[in-house]
C-alpha cells in the first residue's frame, strides 16, 4: 500500500482534481492511503470546500483574498484552517508533506513550486512555467534539499519512465509526441478566424482553457521541448516532435544503439499522476486499459511549422538560452489569454510571441542578480508588459 502525506497546489484545476480523484480510487481499491496537509485553489470556492470536506486538510487556501470569508463560511465547524492570497499559497507549499503536487497554471504557480522545491518532498510538477523559466535552478534546488522532481506532463512522464537516469550517455534523442490539437488538419486561412470555443475543443484530452489554447497553437509542445532539455540534459538538436493524433504513445527515447523505447497508455492524466504519486513503486487503480486491436492502427506525421510557428519560436528560444525561454513563456501566456478574452486573433498569438522575443533580444533582457525565482519573475513581468504593448498596438491598428 502506498502511503503519502500530500499537499495539492491548484487542487480545483484539471490536474489537481484528477490527483484527488486518483487518490479516491486508490483508497477505494485498498492500494493507497493518504493524509492531506494542504489544498489550494482559485476562485472556485464551492469545489475547494467540497474537496476540503472530503479530505480534511489542515489548511485550505484560496488565491483570491476577496473570497476568504466565503471559504471560511463554507468550512465553518470543520476545524480546517483557512487562508487567502499569494503568500498563503507559498506558505502552504512549505507545509510538512512528503509529496507535493504543483499544478497551479501559469507564472502564478512559480513562487509556490519554488517554495515546495526546498522542502525535501517529492515534487510532482505539472506547472510548465517553473521549468521553462528557471528549470536548472529549480532542479538543483530540489536535489539540494534531498527531494525528487517527477514530471507530470504525460510526455515528460513517458520519458521519465524509460530514460536511463544513471546512464544518460546511452540516449541519442528524445521524441515528444503531439496530438496536433483541434486544428491539426485545418488550413491557415480557417485558423485565422478560429474562436476560443473551437480552440479549447481538444480531440483527446480534457484540460483547462489556457493549456487547450497552447495545444491548438502547439506552443505547449514548444514549452515541453524546453522542459525536456532541462529535465533530461538534452540540447535542442536532440529533441524532436512528431504528431501522433491518437495520443497513445506519449513520448519516445531513442538509444545510441538504434533501440527506441516508448511509453503507451490511454489519454488520461491520472496515469502520469499515478506514476508520480507512487514513485518508485506502482499503484493499482481502475486505470483505462489499452485495447490495441480496437485501436487498429497508430499514425504519425511531421508537425507543420508553417501553420504552427510557435514550435520554431520555442526552439529558437531554447537555442538562445538565458532569459529567452522565460520571455517565450510570458508572451505566450499573455497572448493566449488575450485570445480567450477575444482581444487577439488566433494567428496573432504566435506573432505576439515572435515580436516580444525580438524586442527582448534588442533590449538585451537578461536575468538579474539574486535568486533564480526572483530573477525569472522580473523577466516575466517585463516580457508581459512588452507583449501587452504589442497586443494594444495590434488593436489600435485594426
Amino acid at each position: 500500500m502506498i502511503r503519502r502525506r500530500v499537499t495539492v497546489l491548484g487542487s480545483t484545476g484539471s490536474v489537481g482534481s484528477s490527483t484527488l480523484d486518483l487518490m479516491e480510487q486508490a483508497e477505494a481499491t485498498g492500494t493507497g492511503a493518504f493524509e492531506v496537509e494542504a489544498l489550494t485553489g482559485g476562485a472556485n470556492i464551492g469545489r475547494l470546500a467540497e474537496q476540503a470536506k472530503r479530505w480534511k486538510p489542515r489548511l485550505a487556501v484560496t488565491a483570491d483574498p476577496a473570497r476568504l470569508n466565503d471559504l471560511r463560511d463554507a468550512l465553518a465547524g470543520t476545524g480546517i484552517e483557512v487562508a487567502a492570497g499569494e503568500a498563503a499559497i507559498v506558505e502552504a507549499a512549505t507545509r510538512p508533506s512528503d509529496w507535493i503536487m504543483a499544478s497551479i497554471v501559469g507564472a502564478a504557480g512559480l513562487k509556490s513550486a519554488w517554495a515546495a522545491a526546498d522542502t525535501g518532498a517529492i515534487l510532482a510538477l505539472a506547472n510548465k512555467e517553473s521549468l521553462v523559466c528557471c528549470g536548472p535552478a529549480l532542479i538543483e534546488r530540489v536535489g539540494r534539499a534531498g527531494g525528487k522532481l517527477i514530471p507530470v506532463d504525460s510526455e515528460h512522464s513517458a520519458i521519465f519512465q524509460v530514460f536511463p537516469a544513471d546512464a544518460p550517455e546511452r540516449v541519442s534523442k528524445l521524441v515528444l509526441t503531439a496530438s496536433g490539437g483541434p486544428f491539426r488538419q485545418v488550413s491557415r486561412e480557417r485558423m485565422a478566424s478560429a474562436t476560443p470555443e473551437q480552440a479549447v475543443a481538444h480531440p483527446n484530452w480534457s484540460m483547462g482553457a489556457k493549456i487547450s489554447v497552447d495545444s491548438a497553437t502547439m506552443a505547449n509542445k514548444g514549452l515541453e521541448m524546453i522542459e525536456a532539455a532541462y529535465l533530461f540534459g538534452m540540447t535542442e538538436d536532440r529533441i524532436d516532435v512528431v504528431v501522433h493524433p491518437e495520443s497513445i504513445i506519449h513520448s519516445l527515447v531513442e538509444y545510441v544503439d538504434g533501440s527506441t523505447l516508448a511509453q503507451m497508455g490511454a489519454p488520461d492524466m491520472r496515469t502520469p499522476i499515478a506514476c508520480a504519486l507512487a514513485w518508485p513503486e506502482r499503484i493499482a487503480w481502475p486505470a483505462p486499459r489499452l485495447d490495441l486491436p480496437a485501436l487498429g492502427r497508430l499514425t504519425f506525421e511531421a508537425p507543420d511549422v508553417e501553420r504552427f510557428p510557435a514550435l520554431d519560436l520555442a526552439r529558437q528560444a531554447l537555442k538562445t538560452g538565458g532569459a529567452a525561454p522565460a520571455v517565450f513563456n510570458a508572451a505566450n501566456e499573455v497572448a493566449a489569454f488575450a485570445f480567450l478574452d477575444r482581444k487577439l486573433a488566433f494567428l496573432n498569438i504566435a506573432a505576439v510571441v515572435a515580436e516580444t522575443l525580438e524586442r527582448a533580444t534588442k533590449a538585451g533582457m537578461v536575468f538579474g542578480s539574486g535568486d533564480a525565482c526572483g530573477a525569472a519573475l522580473s523577466v516575466d513581468a517585463e516580457a508581459r508588459q512588452m507583449a501587452r504593448s504589442i497586443i494594444a498596438g495590434l488593436a489600435n491598428a485594426a
